[in-house]
């Protein structure tokens, strides 16, 4: 396996593991609670990244570490939250699965990216194939469902694009980078989570087996391979991983849930996953970060991991 192959491989546990969301929350953690189980997801893996890594912002990476957490979580939380709340599921998975259109048109004005024939028509296919998963007959749009979920995609996509912009600063790993964003997401969530849902429930063993699935390995573990990966590989092609966490999330429902998964529903999922393969196969090699150094992995022109001994677990 090439080096490239291997970090996608890696990378692509981050929405295969997404695509399990659903099914915890539903089978696990207690009802009606999106913004609770978000800021349980970001804020406890954050401060435990913290206080394995020991480092904080410095600089100009507070504010940094600030803007890209509430990008990649603090926003993103509470309006994909929103949208799955007001639409169907599968119209809400269909306006997220935008988010390559997106990540191609900010990489072109930050990243210098020019967008090409090629990743337009594939980000087309890959929504088009997700839409035959989880798109249902007659299914309803509402207006703020809609503007929601576009608004979480794009918070999503400007924040892939941003991280590949600024990489990370001298001497700090990808796993405080990670411990950086998490916190500032679920410090943003926090005060939202308190005023619109009030009180936490009471939990039970179960709630808090879920929670701790979904703060460590489907938020720690995941976001920390989902940003890794975002410094090994184009901008575009780790957003075009984004559609194995619907094929994730219908795969998991027909076996567990004995939901229905017929001949359209596998089309889909062969025809998105085809369009991931191919958002893969880009000859460019990724441009490095224009503001700040890529990280402290490049010196004497040898790779050194600050990755605390971890080779790929992240977001």
């Amino acid at each position: 396996m090439s080096r490239k192959a291997a970090v996608v491989a890696l990378t692509a546990l981050a929405p295969i593991s997404w695509g399990s969301t659903y099914f915890v929350t539903t089978e696990f953690l207690p009802p009606d609670r999106p913004l609770f189980t978000g800021l349980m997801r970001a804020l406890p893996a954050g401060l435990l990244l913290l206080a394995l890594t020991r480092k904080l912002p410095k600089g100009a990476w507070w504010g940094k570490a600030a803007v890209l957490g509430a990008l990649n979580i603090g926003a993103f939380f509470p309006l994909l939250f929103l949208a799955a709340y007001r639409l169907p599921g599968g119209v809400a998975a269909v306006v997220g699965s935008v988010g390559p259109l997106f990540v191609v048109g900010l990489a072109a004005l930050f990243l210098g990216d020019k967008p090409t024939a090629k990743s337009l028509i594939t980000a087309v296919v890959a929504a088009f194939g997700v839409s035959l998963v989880v798109l249902k007959a007659g299914a309803a749009l509402d207006a703020v469902g809609v503007g929601a979920g576009l608004l979480s995609s794009l918070s999503m996509s400007a924040g892939i694009v941003f991280t590949k912009r600024w990489g990370r600063p001298e001497g700090v790993g990808a796993l405080a980078l990670t411990g950086w964003q998490l916190t500032a997401g679920g410090l943003v969530i926090l005060p939202i989570a308190f005023l619109v849902e009030g009180a936490p429930p009471a939990l039970t063993g179960t709630h808090l087996a879920g929670y701790a699935y979904l703060a460590f390995g489907n938020t720690a573990i995941s976001y920390f391979l989902w940003f890794r990966g975002i410094e090994r590989l184009s901008a575009s092609s780790v957003t075009f991983l984004g559609p194995l966490s619907p094929i994730t999330a219908a795969i998991i429902g027909w076996a567990a849930l004995g939901q229905a998964l017929g001949p359209v529903q596998v089309v889909g999922m062969l025809i998105a996953f085809g369009a991931t393969l191919a958002g893969q196969l880009n000859p460019r090699t990724p441009k490095a970060p224009q503001v700040e150094p890529f990280s402290s992995t490049e010196k004497n022109g040898q790779e050194v991991s600050m990755d605390l001994g971890v080779s790929g677990v992240r977001r």
